[in-house]
């Protein structure tokens, strides 16, 4: 039986195409938003493999009408949309004053735009049902800026306080519809072949690297059980709060390393055209060219999927801790009245 109706947006390759796929394996049925028609044939037939009904719309998510007419597709063919995920992207790379202002307004456009877009389109239709759930992919970067990806970052932030600004009033209107925001970590996704960038040696993710597919479960998990917030990988946790007491220090850290940590000499492969403006051509899967060097999990992911385990653990630990106190205090009060 259907979970009901998802929207994945830049669903056809990298994060949202394992999104695709995961939420597919869930038992939901999957439209995908994106632009290249290979990829989105790719995910259409990824959704059917794992037994769900699949719609793949070509979409600039940059442009609201279109956005709003794929939405209405959407719901005419499949059914009313109960999850909408905003993931699509695309990338500059370079010095904030050295980038095109013209590429620099195209990625605003479509990894903010898109999110304001995708996250109307969504609520103007789950609000007046009283359901529905909202899940901006969001990233590290949403929290701490980093060198050579000004429009990313920028971006980023923007949807954190937008998203913020929207939940108070969905708060106020004591609506049921939940938005959720799931912050990412490094991935080895395919964004890093067709980003546009003005670096000398092709581009990489800042280490420590994980699988898209590790991104792709905690978002189905946020899906499954909705939370306002999640932090995918220790990487990410550690940048949120490490940006919080050591702002500074962090600007200096990254001054120096953030540049070369963006960069991997050792890959020699043409880069793809870039996607800025139109997709580029064939589908391509959900992985980058980092697999080598790839996480498939981490403590922090696995905790996601399982929360009352989690729980019942930190409870127990709590407990013992709390215990232990409780009998070095006896001691000492014995002993002191001994004395």
């Amino acid at each position: 039986m259907s979970r009901g109706v998802a929207v994945v947006t830049g669903g056809s390759a990298g994060l949202g195409r394992a999104i695709v796929r995961e939420l597919a394996e869930r038992g939901w049925d999957v439209a995908v938003l994106a632009r290249g028609e290979d990829g989105l044939a790719g995910a259409v037939a990824d959704i059917r493999l794992r037994g769900g009904r699949a719609l793949g719309i070509s979409t600039d998510v940059a442009d609201r009408e279109a956005v709003e007419a794929a939405a209405d597709q959407v719901e005419t063919e499949l059914g009313p949309i109960e999850l909408w995920v905003n993931d699509a992207m695309v990338g500059v790379f370079g010095d904030f004053l050295t980038t095109d202002p013209d590429d620099f307004e195209r990625a605003t456009h479509v990894n903010y735009f898109g999110f304001v877009n995708g996250t109307r389109a969504a609520l103007s239709r789950m609000v007046p049902r009283e359901r529905g759930h909202v899940i901006q992919i969001g990233s590290a970067l949403a929290h701490r800026g980093i060198p050579l990806q000004a429009a990313y970052c920028g971006a980023k932030h923007a949807v954190q306080g937008f998203t913020e600004s929207v939940t108070t009033e969905l708060i106020h209107a004591k609506s049921p519809v939940r938005i959720s925001t799931v912050d990412m970590p490094a991935l080895n996704t395919i964004q890093f072949n067709w980003v546009k960038s003005q670096l000398p040696h092709h581009p990489q993710p800042v280490p420590p690297i994980f699988q898209p597919e590790v991104g792709a479960k905690a978002v189905a998990d946020v899906a499954d059980k909705p939370r306002r917030r999640t932090w995918v990988g220790e990487p990410t946790i550690q940048t949120v709060i490490g940006n919080r007491f050591v702002a500074g220090w962090l600007d200096n850290f990254l001054a120096k390393t953030g540049y070369s940590g963006q960069q991997a000499p050792e890959k020699v492969e043409a880069m793809l055209p870039n996607n800025l403006y139109e997709p580029a051509s064939g589908d391509q899967g959900a992985r980058g060219i980092f697999s080598s060097d790839a996480r498939n999990g981490s403590p922090a992911t696995w905790a996601i999927g399982h929360r009352k385990t989690t729980t019942a653990a930190a409870v127990a630990l709590a407990g013992a801790g709390a215990g232990a106190l409780a009998v070095a205090a006896a001691s000492i009060t014995s002993r002191l009245r001994r004395s």
